[in-house]
């Protein structure tokens, strides 16, 4: 039997929030399951050792740059066209898009199962992939994302990079991909130096290479702590993964690797200062922190600098004790 899942999402995060209801799928049936996913989500890079897995299959679409294959009413022919080739039996569609609805017909796959259609508007993503696979499968998802590493590349990593269950390893996700999920250096170094008080500790900097984000990297690097850290962002996340599976502990952004810390089973703690709790609270290894003075976060809450280090200090001793 093959199965496909279509994540047409842009980026990491939305791929791995999914990853429970695939690997649901994967039981159900038992058998390993193939992705539709967009080139950005990077899929490729930390899924390659997750056994429910098998193939994945790049989404070439995206309106904002032109003479992709998959792109416009011809590319959903060519698209439908390439999946035709695969021969799926079943289909799981995590959208509520006409588009690839009809895409599925055309593929001849027999078996289309997926989110109600024309309710994208303020569609609560985990909500309807819950309701999905309970009203298909008859299956409640309780299970967390789940991302494996191969065990000889964490043992590697660990020699390579010197980490040594003496030291609190911590990583440290300072980047994001836009400036409002950006915490500034100086919360980051307050937590950095009141941990480092109690514990000996090493930090893994994590972030990628825009300007702004090195400049949180530099001021941290350019610190008393610097000895203490090692900067990742010229590594893949590919790379990343067994050095962060190294780890004890995480304090994220919201931003890709909250989102991989925790689907390989690190303690998370997320600074959600701008986007909507539910990507930071999803899995039960995600420890969310918000701003101070307000109830709840969301899109438009531009609460960075409202990011309290000593509650990230206190969490950080909860969960390590």
């Amino acid at each position: 039997m093959k199965i496909l899942a279509v994540q047409n999402r842009m980026g990491i995060g939305d791929t791995v929030i999914f990853l429970p209801f695939i690997e649901a799928i994967s039981k159900k049936f038992n058998t390993p399951i193939d992705l539709l996913v967009q080139e950005n989500s990077k899929s490729e890079q930390y899924l390659k050792d997750t056994e429910y897995i098998d193939k994945i299959i790049i989404l070439e679409r995206n309106n904002k740059i032109k003479n992709l294959k998959h792109n416009g009413f011809l590319g959903s022919i060519k698209l439908a066209q390439d999946l035709r080739e695969h021969k799926f039996d079943k289909i799981f569609i995590f959208n509520s898009s006409l588009r690839f609805n009809i895409i599925a017909r055309l593929s001849l796959i027999k078996e289309i199962y997926q989110f109600p259609l024309f309710q994208k508007k303020n569609q609560n993503m985990i909500k309807a992939s819950h309701e999905l696979i309970l009203n298909k499968l008859g299956i409640h998802v309780n299970s967390d994302p789940s991302i494996h590493v191969n065990k000889i590349d964490v043992k590697e990593a660990a020699r390579k990079y010197n980490i040594s269950n003496d030291d609190l390893n911590i990583l440290l996700g300072i980047g994001g991909s836009g400036p409002s999920k950006r915490i500034p250096a100086k919360t980051f170094l307050e937590v950095m130096r009141k941990i480092s008080r109690k514990r000996k500790c090493k930090f893994f900097l994590a972030t990628g290479k825009q300007k702004e984000e090195q400049k949180i990297l530099d001021e941290i690097k350019n610190s008393e702590l610097n000895s203490q850290c090692k900067a990742l962002d010229q590594l893949s996340i590919g790379e990343c993964l067994p050095i962060i599976k190294n780890c004890s502990i995480a304090i994220c952004n919201d931003t890709s690797f909250s989102h991989l810390s925790s689907a390989v089973g690190i303690n998370t703690i997320t600074l959600m200062a701008d986007t909507p709790l539910m990507y930071g609270n999803y899995s039960s290894k995600m420890y969310p922190i918000i701003p101070d003075d307000v109830i709840s976060v969301m899109h438009g809450t531009n609460g960075k600098d409202k990011i309290n280090p000593e509650k990230i200090f206190n969490k950080l001793n909860y969960i390590l004790d």
